[in-house]
């Protein structure tokens, strides 16, 4: 409800993450609004351990990027679930 078109996957669902991150959290709270965001890798591509692993084609083609880990190698990628409309529950990445 409520969601732009383009935030819809071909399957009718829709990608959620919760932010624990200070800076992000705030900015929304600021906003009053959520965040749309790419991941930081394409898909099928390894997901980036720092800023600079990012592929310049994923920073050129988003209209903000904000470089919090300052070098930082990032921890474990995010879990990401599927929620379906009939209450199922499948892991996409642990």
């Amino acid at each position: 409800r409520n969601v732009a078109p383009n935030l819809i996957a071909p399957d009718n669902t829709l990608g959620i993450r919760i932010v624990k991150e200070p800076f992000c959290f705030k900015l929304m709270e600021k906003m009053k609004k959520p965040l749309v965001s790419t991941s930081a890798n394409i898909s099928g591509q390894p997901t980036p351990k720092s800023f600079k692993e990012i592929s310049p084609e994923i920073i050129k083609g988003v209209d903000y990027v904000v470089n919090l880990q300052r070098e930082k190698i990032a921890g474990k990628p995010s879990t990401i679930i599927k929620l379906t409309n009939d209450s199922q529950v499948k892991v996409i990445r642990k």
